[in-house]
């Protein structure tokens, strides 16, 4: 039920982010103001999101190097290819809001 409430919660936000990106005439300088803070609070909520989630990896790498340093070269391997798909989920959210504010396609 809770992991429902969140996907539901950030649905909404999502949401309620495009809503602000794309509000307004596109000549005004307030749709701008809309258009950058749809575009600061995406990529701070990716970042902080990807941070979590590299941080918790983190922990279970190191965690399980601790009780098992024999398999320390797998599991460098396979967490730094965790942080890479992580970090791509980070520029992706970048590129995003490059481009919602350099090109609006409701202008």
């Amino acid at each position: 039920m809770r992991k429902f409430l969140m996907v539901a919660l950030n649905t909404v936000a999502l949401v309620g982010m495009a809503g602000l990106a794309f509000a307004g005439e596109p000549l005004n300088s307030e749709s701008l103001g809309f258009t950058c803070l749809a575009a600061a609070l995406g990529i701070s909520i990716a970042a902080f999101g990807c941070g979590i989630g590299m941080g918790l990896g983190l922990k279970g790498a190191t965690e399980g190097v601790a009780r098992n340093p024999e398999v320390s070269g797998k599991i460098t391997g396979t967490m730094i290819l965790g942080f890479a798909f992580i970090e791509s989920l980070a520029i992706y959210a970048l590129v995003i809001s490059f481009i919602l504010l350099s090109a609006n396609p409701y202008a």
